[in-house]
């Protein structure tokens, strides 16, 4: 209980005063989540919308794997990021290895797949009710697909939200892939670990309430900034 109480007030002074230190790997954090949701949007809402319109013969199997790889293990994709990023790996070339970069790879082939499944449920419920009259209407797929993207935008918002709380709280992956590189690659998730891990548990509880404060906070300012709360009804 005194470690909680602890963590609280060292959040708050942390907080209050400004860390700088606390500054950089929060706002580290969100370039890194950020970056990796908005990409893993971009691929797996358009995608997830795609399945739902098609029909194709494997299409039952296509869906059953992107639920399947909702559960990637995390520390699994880290290693395999790992590998193909290294020196001796296919892209090693480029130096992409402990860097945020090799973070956001990491993060968007987690969350992926949990955006794309999310959209699929959302769009295929849509796709019900407007099948008829985009029929008759002689849409394109295309136009299929931009239509029910932007008449689900708010429950597509969801499935974004989703893969953000997802990659905001990952740190396996990270952690392989970025090093905790002070002043480079150390964000709040892979900090907290490493104050656990040093036995100096306030400052730990104290980053990770930052950490849920700051997942909250992002959440409510897109609600806010989309109008999802209207009439007093989300």
């Amino acid at each position: 209980m005194n470690d909680i109480v602890e963590g609280l007030w060292q959040a708050t002074r942390l907080v209050v005063t400004l860390d700088a230190g606390l500054a950089e790997i929060t706002l580290r954090s969100l370039q890194v989540t950020v970056t990796a949701t908005v990409i893993a949007s971009l691929i797996g809402l358009p995608f997830g919308a795609w399945i739902a319109v098609n029909r194709f013969r494997l299409r039952r199997f296509a869906i059953a794997v992107l639920n399947a790889l909702m559960g990637l293990p995390p520390v699994v994709v880290g290693l395999i990021v790992y590998v193909l990023l290294s020196r001796s790996g296919p892209f090693g070339v480029f130096g992409l290895l402990f860097t945020p970069t090799a973070m956001i790879i990491a993060q968007v082939i987690i969350i992926t797949p949990i955006i794309a499944s999310i959209s699929h449920q959302a769009i295929r419920e849509l796709w019900a009710d407007y099948h008829d009259i985009l029929i008759s209407l002689h849409a394109s797929r295309a136009q299929r697909i931009k239509t029910l993207l932007w008449d689900g935008r708010r429950a597509l918002m969801t499935a974004a939200l989703a893969g953000f709380g997802r990659a905001i709280g990952e740190v396996g992956a990270i952690m392989i892939v970025g090093g905790n590189i002070d002043h480079a690659t150390r964000v709040l998730t892979t900090a907290i670990a490493l104050e656990t891990g040093k036995g100096d548990f306030a400052l730990a509880l104290a980053l990770g309430f930052i950490l849920i404060a700051l997942a909250i906070a992002v959440n409510l300012a897109l609600h806010m900034l989309s109008g999802t709360e209207r009439g007093s009804r989300w």
